[in-house]
């Protein structure tokens, strides 16, 4: 008994451990381009913010949003920095707080 219940433990930490080394990766800084100048997307600074739940951006499984647009950029994002507080900050809606233009 005693031996299933450590490989049952022992188990369970691999699990565990594992898991944990999938959360918070990815780019640092994502460049998406855009006709209103391109986006430098924080990537890793929402992972933070958001704690690693990619869902809120991510459907699905994490990784490239095949959606990823205009519209869907506009509805997603916009949506969430106009309707969410995190950490009491929101992000920006106008087109310039994330559109950049080259100097």
């Amino acid at each position: 008994m005693k031996t299933v219940r450590s490989s049952l433990v022992l188990g369970v930490s691999v699990l565990l451990f594992a898991s944990a080394g999938f959360a918070g990766e990815g780019p640092d800084v994502i460049t998406l381009p855009a006709s209103k100048g391109v986006i430098a997307f924080p990537h890793w600074k929402h992972q933070t913010l958001l704690k690693d739940d990619c869902s809120k951006c991510h459907p699905g499984d994490p990784g490239k949003i095949t959606e990823l647009g205009k519209e869907w950029g506009h509805k997603t994002c916009r949506g969430c920095h106009q309707n969410e507080t995190i950490d009491s900050k929101k992000g920006p809606t106008v087109c310039f707080g994330c559109h950049k233009r080259p100097e």
